[in-house]
């Protein structure tokens, strides 16, 4: 048996070693890009306010919790903030999937006219800025009585995450064979049989991924939750912004909220991050 290397062998090994190099360098850099600031921020929460910006910054300190308890505890805490987040971001999240789900699969199965002209329509709405629509929603908001009310923030945040939500699901259901339906409907399934019990679960991953961007929209949304709600139904970026006073800013307590606002979504991202991974990679294979 010959260990002669054939030609052009060592040129491929050096070729993937170094993809693998550039690859990994590249991860490297992005991980120190997103974990460094977090952790700085952590580290800055529990520290007293002269140890925030000493240099060189002290790793080894006597941590406190001085902020979070004035957060969570003091005049004005932080639980209706984080109350008002949670249900304006699931209630607004729950019906964007129900509808969405909905109208996604009828983009994908019915076969009407112009059906890719309709759902690029669908999609633009999505592309407008925020801004823009901010004025004309406030009028309808102040006429309707929406204005400081939770159901204001939740029609707001589903009138955005709709169109995204149709978009995604439509994609999804286009991944799902006709003839599984067929063959169900054959076995004499009606067409809401087929989609509930044979669609339906088949892009639970893909409704996973769809929950997950709207939940985090909704979550980190400022502008909506500023001008349309008041002390009682304001969210908790709306809270964060109050720390910066005309005397100056509450160092701590802004890098403590910090923290308080990326845990729960970090949390829930790690919880259905298996979902999260599926339905975005639907349909990149094709048999």
């Amino acid at each position: 048996m010959s260990n002669a290397t054939h030609p052009g062998q060592d040129g491929a090994g050096v070729r993937e070693y170094l993809q693998r190099f550039g690859i990994y360098t590249i991860l490297g850099l992005f991980i120190l890009w997103t974990l460094v600031p977090i952790v700085w921020m952590f580290l800055s929460s529990l520290k007293v306010r002269s140890g925030m910006f000493q240099m060189p910054p002290q790793l080894l300190f006597e941590p406190t919790l001085q902020y979070y308890q004035e957060l969570l505890f003091g005049s004005n805490p932080l639980t209706k903030y984080l109350l008002n987040s949670a249900i304006v971001s699931i209630a607004s999240a729950a019906i964007a999937i129900t509808f969405g789900t909905l109208g996604g699969y009828g983009l994908s199965r019915l076969r009407i006219k112009g059906k890719k002209h309709f759902a690029f329509w669908i999609i633009s709405t999505r592309m407008a800025p925020i801004a823009v629509v901010i004025v004309p929603l406030y009028l309808l908001y102040q006429f309707a009585g929406l204005l400081n009310t939770r159901l204001g923030l939740v029609i707001a945040y589903t009138t955005f995450n709709l169109p995204f939500a149709i978009w995604l699901m439509r994609s999804f259901f286009d991944e799902v064979p006709e003839a599984l339906e067929e063959a169900a409907r054959i076995d004499g399934a009606t067409q809401w049989q087929a989609f509930y019990k044979v669609a339906l679960p088949l892009v639970l991953p893909g409704i996973g991924a769809t929950a997950i961007i709207s939940i985090v929209f909704a979550w980190n949304d400022f502008l909506f939750a500023l001008i349309f709600t008041n002390n009682e139904t304001q969210t908790i970026p709306v809270a964060a912004a109050q720390l910066v006073t005309q005397t100056g800013t509450l160092w701590g307590q802004v890098m403590a909220i910090g923290i308080v606002i990326l845990t729960p979504m970090v949390l829930f991202g790690l919880i259905v991050k298996n979902y999260l991974v599926s339905g975005l990679t639907m349909g990149a294979m094709k048999q």
